[in-house]
């Protein structure tokens, strides 16, 4: 079903081949850096929350499991829920600092931000 999805082929031409078979050229995934070259900023955020605030930790280069192991790492430690996506750690809650010492623990280079 997933090779059959109409939306990710919507600029392409309709072809009369019954033996034709949509390709996408897939970007790879950029390589995970090292914990001491990742520039990481810890920041609050509160834009289309409903006034809630979360902590963004923004900067990750890396793939996306790698990300989710890093958020479920953070979420883990500061006991809260959260999400990693988009080259993004959303944590719920105002956890600047204990973020910020959790990743300059792990070796990252982390800053915090507003």
């Amino acid at each position: 079903m997933s090779d059959n999805d109409w939306k990710s082929r919507l600029g392409v031409v309709y072809s009369t081949n019954p033996d034709f078979q949509y390709t996408q050229e897939e970007a790879p995934e950029q390589e995970t850096l090292p914990p001491e070259r990742q520039r990481l900023i810890v920041r609050i955020d509160r834009r289309q929350r409903a006034g809630k605030q979360v902590t963004l930790i923004e900067g990750f280069t890396g793939t996306q499991a790698d990300l989710a192991t890093l958020a479920k790492t953070l979420k883990t430690k500061c006991g809260v829920g959260g999400t990693a996506k988009d080259g993004e750690i959303t944590i719920q809650g105002d956890l600047r600092d204990k973020v910020t010492a959790l990743l300059l623990s792990m070796g990252y280079k982390a800053k915090r931000g507003n």
